[in-house]
C-alpha cells in the first residue's frame, strides 16, 4: 500500500508539471489578450467559453479544488460544480469572493502551490471580464423583486401615518430576518406564516381600539378608547388643550397695546397695524383691540380704568424690559381688584332637592358663567371701594364711576374660561386634597357630568375659525362619550340614593336601569311631575324655573346625540371607504367600494353600527392590498414600468420607510410622477421631511447596525451605572439624528467619516464631559467643536463602541471588524470553530494587556488571516472604554494604547489618525459600499451583476458633484432598476 501511495503521488506530481508546461501558452494568451487597451464590451460567450475551458478550469483543477472540492470544502465554498462560462456568469455572488479572495493573495494560501504571476492575472481577468459581460447583457434588469408584506418597522410607520398615532402595533411580532445585504425589507426575509398572520390580526384590532367615531368621520386617539373612561380622556384632554394654548395673560396684551400706542405717537408712516401687532406677539387681534381701546378710553377714565391708564407705560422712549414689568403691575392690580367685582349668585333651594342635585348645581354653573363679564353696583354699597379706592359720593360722578368699573369688567372677565372644577356646593375649604383637578366637571357629587364655561374667551378671543372648533370640541365631548344620557341615568340614580327626592312611588317608572327611562316621553313626564312635588314643597320663581330648565336641557341634549349618531352613520363608512383607499396607496376600483359597503351591510344585521365599522377597518388591515407592496394586477409583458402608484409606494417605501403622503399620491393621480422632472422633485422634497427619519432608522440603522441598540442589555449596571435606559436611548439616537442632519443639508457621504459635529441631548452630553451646555426638556443640540471632547461623525459615537464591546472591556477585534465589514464592506469569513475566547472582563486579564493578548490570539493559524485586517483599525478605538467614555487606563488600571500598525503599512495614534487613513486610503472603497447598501435597500433586494454599472455610473457621478447624499438616491430612482418590474410567466410580479 505505501509503494502504491508513493507511485500515485509520484505520478500526480508528473502530471500537475505537464499539465502546467502544456497551460504556459493559454495563460500568456489570454494575458495578453487581456491588456488594459483591450474593450471589455466586444468580448464574446464564445471567447469567454474558451478561456473557462483553457484557462479557468485547469487553473482550478491545479491550485483550487484540492481544498474546495470534497464533501466539507474549505469556507463552504466548493468549485467542483462549474463546468462553463454561462455557470459562473449565473454565481456571480460567489465568484465576486473568489475575485476578491485572489486579488487580496488570499487564494490560494500561502502553504499552497503558488501559480505564477501571468496565470493569476489572466484568472482575474476572465472573472472581471465574465461579470463586465454579464452585466452589460443585462444592464437595467430590475431583478427578481419577491411578492413581500410590509416588514414589522413598515408597518408601524404606515399605521402612524395612515392613522395620525404611534400605535406601533407589531412590536410583540417576530423580529424580521436580514438578507444577506443586512436589511429587513426583501421577499426573502418577509414570509408570511400561519401564526403571524394570526399576530397581524391582534395588530389589527389593537388598532381599532383607538377608533373614535365623530359626528364627521372618525379618528384615531393616542391612546385605547375602549371605556367610557377612555373616551372621556381623549375628548376632555382635547378641550382642555385647546383652551391652555390661547393667549389670555393680560401682560401680554397691556405690553403689546403699548408698542403700538409707541407707534401710534411716533407717526411712523411704515407702523404695523393693530393686527401686525397683535400676530407679532402671537396674542389674539380681537382681543387687543379691547384692551387697547380701553386704555386709552377718555370717557370711562374713571376708577379701575383711571388706574390701568395711569399705570400704563407712558413714555415712548421707555426701555422694553422696564415697560413689561409695569405691565406685569397691571396685571397684578387686575388680579386684585377683579375677584370683589363679580355679582353673587342666588343659591336658594328648594325643600328636599339636594344642595348637589344636578337641577341647582347646573343652575349655579349657569349664574355664574353669565357673570363672567357683568358688574352689579349693589355689591360695593357695603365696601364703597374698589381694591383701596373711595368710590365718589357725589351722584354724578358716582355713576360716571360705575359705568368705567362696568365698562372694566366687560373688557377684563373674572375669567377667561374655568377648565376645572371640584364639588359644587362643598365650600372651598371642605374640599378634598386634588379635587380642583376635575377637568371640564360640572361640580357633581359622585356624578358625571361636564360644563362649559368659557364665555369671555369664546366672545373677546376667538376668531371665527377657533369658535368654531371649540364649538366642535364640545359637540363631540357630548357625541363620543355619550355624556348626556351618562349624566341623565346619574341624576336618576342620585335622585333615589343620596338625595332621596324621587323614592315617592310617584316617581317609580323613573328608573336608571331602564334605557327606556332616556326617551323623551319619559323625561317630560318625570319633569312634570318633578317640578310638581318641587312647588308641593314650596318651590317657586327662579329655582323652579331652573329645575324646569334643567330637564328642557338634557332632553336637548340626549336627542341631539341620538340624530347626530344616527345621521353620521353615512359618513363613517364614506371614512372607511376613503380610509382603505389610503391604506392600499391607489385608488379603490368600483368592485372594492362595492364590497366595503356589502362587507359592512352585511355586518349590521349581526352587530352595531360602531362594531361594524371597526371590523371593517380590521379587513382593510388585514387585506393584501395593505399588508403587501405588491401589484396584484396580471400583465402580459415580461418587463414593464411601475404604474405612477406603485412607483409612489416604491419611492415612499425608500426614503420614508411608509405610505405615499397626500402631496406624492397627488402626483401619482394626474400622472406625471414618472416624468424625471417630477420625480426628482419628489424626491428632493420627501428627504426634507421630518419621515426622512424612516430612512435614517431603517436604512442606516441596518447598515451601521445599531437598529435594536434601545433594546442592548449587555452593559453590566452595576459597573456602568451610568449607562441607563435615557443614556442607551439617546446612544441610540445620535446616529439617526445626525444621518437626518447629513441628508437634509445635502452633505457630502464623507462627512460621515470626517465630520467635526454630532448631535447630544442631556444624558450625552454628560457622558461626552460636555457639561456647559444647556438643555430644555428633551431638546437635542448640534455640537459643531465635538473633536474637543473625542468625538464628531460616526466612527467615535457612544452607541458603536458600546454595541461592539462584550460589555466588560472593550474589543478591538468587534470594533475593527465594524469598520472594515460595515463601513468598508469587506468579506470577513466567521470564525473557524474552537477558536479560544478572549476573557470577559478587562479588569482580569492580569499581566498581559488586551493588546498583548490579541497578539498570542493572531499567533493561531487560522485566526491571523482576518485578524490582521482588523485587529489594528479596532486597537485605535482603546481609548474609548466599555460603553463609549473617553479613558486613560483600562478598567485593570494600564495606561490605554491607542496606537496601531495599520493595514497599509503606516502608523495610527488615535482616532484621527484612522479618520485620515480611511478618508485618504480607502474613501471609495467606503463610497461604493454605500452606494451598494443603499441600491440594495432601494431595490429590496440583492444586488445583481446587472446594477455593476449602475454602481459604477452613480460612483463616478457622485465624485464629479461634491458626494452629496441626493445624488446616489436621485440616480437611484431615475434608474431602470427603480422604475421597472419583472412579471413572471404565470402574471405575479418578480
Amino acid at each position: 500500500m505505501a509503494l502504491f501511495i508513493s507511485t500515485y503521488r509520484i505520478f500526480r506530481t508528473l502530471a500537475a508539471v505537464l499539465c502546467g508546461l502544456m497551460l504556459v501558452t493559454n495563460f500568456d494568451v489570454y494575458a495578453q489578450q487581456s491588456d488594459g487597451n483591450r474593450s471589455t464590451s466586444k468580448i464574446t460567450a464564445a471567447e469567454l467559453e474558451n478561456a473557462f475551458n483553457n484557462v479557468v478550469r485547469p487553473y482550478l483543477a491545479s491550485y483550487c479544488l484540492d481544498c474546495h472540492a470534497s464533501e466539507e470544502p474549505e469556507a463552504m465554498l466548493d468549485l467542483s460544480g462549474y463546468q462553463s462560462a454561462n455557470d459562473v456568469g449565473q454565481a456571480h455572488q460567489t465568484w465576486a469572493i473568489v475575485l476578491e479572495r485572489i486579488e487580496a493573495g488570499e487564494m490560494p494560501p500561502a502553504d499552497a502551490t503558488q501559480p505564477r504571476d501571468e496565470e493569476q492575472a489572466a484568472v482575474i481577468d476572465w472573472i472581471r471580464d465574465t461579470r463586465e459581460f454579464e452585466a452589460l447583457r443585462n444592464a437595467g434588469d430590475p431583478g427578481t423583486v419577491l411578492v413581500r408584506r410590509l416588514s414589522n418597522a413598515e408597518t408601524n410607520y404606515t399605521i402612524r401615518d395612515l392613522t395620525g398615532v404611534d400605535i406601533r402595533p407589531t412590536d410583540s411580532f417576530p423580529v424580521d430576518a436580514a438578507n444577506e445585504a443586512g436589511f429587513d425589507n426583501t421577499g426573502e426575509s418577509l414570509t408570511m406564516s400561519p401564526a403571524l398572520l394570526n399576530k397581524y390580526l391582534a395588530g389589527a384590532r389593537q388598532v381599532v381600539e383607538h377608533l373614535m367615531l365623530l359626528p364627521e368621520g372618525f379618528v384615531f386617539a393616542p391612546h385605547p378608547v375602549v371605556t367610557d373612561t377612555d373616551r372621556d380622556k381623549y375628548c376632555v384632554k382635547r378641550i382642555v388643550d385647546f383652551y391652555q394654548r390661547q393667549p389670555v395673560n393680560l401682560t401680554d396684551y397691556f405690553f403689546a397695546a403699548w408698542q403700538y400706542e409707541c407707534q401710534v405717537r411716533s407717526a411712523d408712516a411704515a407702523q404695523d397695524s393693530l393686527d401686525e401687532v397683535a400676530r407679532g406677539h402671537q396674542i389674539s387681534p380681537k382681543y387687543l383691540r379691547s384692551v387697547w381701546e380701553l386704555l386709552t378710553d377718555d370717557e370711562n377714565a374713571f376708577g379701575p380704568v383711571a388706574k390701568l391708564q395711569a399705570m400704563w407705560p407712558a413714555r415712548v422712549d421707555m426701555q422694553t424690559d422696564a415697560a413689561r414689568a409695569q405691565c406685569a403691575t397691571m396685571h397684578d392690580y387686575v388680579m386684585s381688584v377683579r375677584p370683589q367685582l363679580s355679582p353673587p349668585i342666588d343659591k336658594s333651594g328648594i325643600k328636599e332637592i339636594h344642595t348637589g342635585s344636578q337641577t341647582l348645581v347646573l343652575w349655579r354653573n349657569r349664574q355664574r358663567a353669565a357673570n363672567r363679564r357683568a358688574f352689579d353696583p349693589s355689591i360695593l354699597e357695603e365696601t364703597a371701594k374698589v381694591g383701596d379706592e373711595s368710590i365718589p359720593m357725589d351722584p354724578q360722578q358716582r355713576a360716571a364711576y360705575m359705568a368705567a368699573v362696568a365698562r372694566f369688567c366687560d373688557v377684563i372677565p373674572d375669567e377667561f374660561f374655568v377648565s376645572e372644577r371640584g364639588r359644587d356646593y362643598v365650600d372651598e375649604d371642605n374640599k378634598q386634597q386634588g379635587e380642583k383637578g376635575r377637568l371640564l366637571s360640572a361640580g357633581f357629587h359622585s356624578m358625571m357630568g361636564y360644563f362649559r364655561d368659557d364665555g369671555p374667551l369664546y366672545d373677546l378671543v376667538l376668531d371665527a375659525k377657533q369658535q368654531h372648533e371649540i364649538d366642535t370640541l364640545w359637540q363631540q365631548l357630548d357625541f363620543v362619550t355619550s355624556a348626556p344620557m351618562r349624566q341623565y341615568e346619574g341624576f336618576l340614580w342620585f335622585e333615589r340614593t343620596d338625595s332621596g327626592y324621587m323614592r315617592d312611588a310617584i316617581f317609580d317608572f323613573a328608573r336608571p336601569e331602564d334605557q327606556q327611562a332616556q326617551s323623551a316621553a319619559m323625561i317630560e313626564k318625570l319633569a312634570e311631575v318633578y317640578v310638581q312635588k318641587a312647588r308641593e314643597n314650596g318651590g317657586e320663581g327662579a329655582a323652579v324655573e331652573a329645575v324646569e330648565q334643567y330637564f328642557r336641557d338634557i332632553n336637548t341634549q340626549i336627542r341631539w346625540v341620538e340624530k347626530a349618531r344616527h345621521d353620521a352613520q353615512r359618513s363613517h363608512l364614506q371614512a372607511a371607504i376613503d380610509f382603505a383607499e389610503r391604506a392600499y396607496r391607489r385608488p379603490l376600483t368600483a368592485l372594492e367600494r362595492a364590497d366595503i359597503e356589502e362587507f359592512y351591510q352585511a355586518l349590521r344585521k349581526i352587530v352595531s353600527h360602531e362594531e361594524a365599522i371597526q371590523d371593517v377597518i380590521v379587513s382593510v388591515l388585514m387585506s393584501p392590498h395593505f399588508c403587501y407592496r405588491v401589484d396584484m394586477a396580471p400583465a402580459s409583458e415580461p418587463l414593464r414600468p411601475l404604474t405612477d402608484f406603485e412607483l409612489a409606494s416604491r419611492l415612499s417605501y425608500f426614503l420614508w420607510s411608509s405610505m405615499p403622503d397626500a402631496e406624492l399620491l397627488a402626483v401619482a393621480r394626474a400622472g406625471t410622477l414618472h416624468q424625471p422632472d417630477v420625480l426628482v422633485a419628489q424626491t428632493r422634497r420627501m428627504l426634507q421631511d421630518n419621515r426622512v427619519r424612516g430612512l435614517a432608522t431603517e436604512f442606516g440603522g441596518n447598515w451601521l447596525d445599531f437598529r435594536r441598540f434601545d433594546e442592548h442589555n449587555s452593559v453590566d449596571r452595576e459597573r456602568f451605572p451610568e449607562f441607563d435606559d435615557e443614556l442607551r436611548q439617546a446612544m441610540f439616537e445620535e446616529p439617526i439624528r445626525f444621518l437626518m442632519d447629513l441628508v437634509r443639508r445635502d452633505q457630502s457621504v464623507l462627512s460621515l467619516l470626517e465630520a467635526k459635529h454630532t448631535f447630544v441631548n442631556a444624558p450625552l452630553a454628560k457622558h461626552y464631559s460636555l457639561l456647559e451646555l444647556e438643555f430644555d426638556n428633551h431638546d437635542w443640540l448640534r455640537v459643531d467643536d465635538a473633536r474637543d471632547v473625542g468625538r464628531g461623525g460616526l466612527l467615535p459615537m457612544s452607541v458603536f463602541m458600546t454595541k461592539n464591546a462584550p460589555g466588560l472591556r472593550t474589543s478591538p477585534v468587534k470594533r475593527g471588524y465594524w469598520v472594515v465589514r460595515r463601513l468598508l464592506g469587506e468579506r470577513i469569513p466567521p470564525p473557524p470553530p474552537n477558536v479560544p475566547e478572549l476573557p470577559s472582563d478587562e479588569s482580569k486579564l492580569g499581566e498581559l494587556t488586551l493588546r498583548e493578548t490579541l497578539a498570542r490570539h493572531r499567533e493561531h493559524a487560522s485566526c491571523a488571516g482576518c485578524h490582521e485586517r482588523i485587529d489594528s483599525i479596532g486597537l485605535v478605538f482603546e481609548s474609548y472604554g466599555p460603553v463609549g467614555e473617553v479613558r486613560q487606563f483600562d478598567l485593570g488600571g494600564r495606561p490605554v494604547d491607542a496606537t496601531a500598525l495599520l493595514p497599509d503599512g503606516r502608523q495610527a495614534v488615535g482616532l484621527d489618525d484612522l479618520r485620515k487613513y480611511l478618508s485618504d486610503e480607502r474613501g471609495d472603497e467606503f463610497v461604493e459600499n454605500l452606494i451598494r447598501k443603499l441600491l440594495s435597500y432601494a431595490l429590496g433586494r440583492g444586488l445583481i451583476l446587472s446594477d455593476e454599472l449602475l454602481v459604477r455610473d452613480i460612483h463616478s457621478k457622485l465624485t464629479s458633484e461634491g458626494n452629496r447624499f441626493s445624488v446616489i438616491v436621485e440616480c437611484i430612482v431615475t434608474s431602470p432598476q427603480f422604475l421597472n418590474k419583472k412579471i413572471a410567466m404565470n402574471g405575479q410580479p418578480k
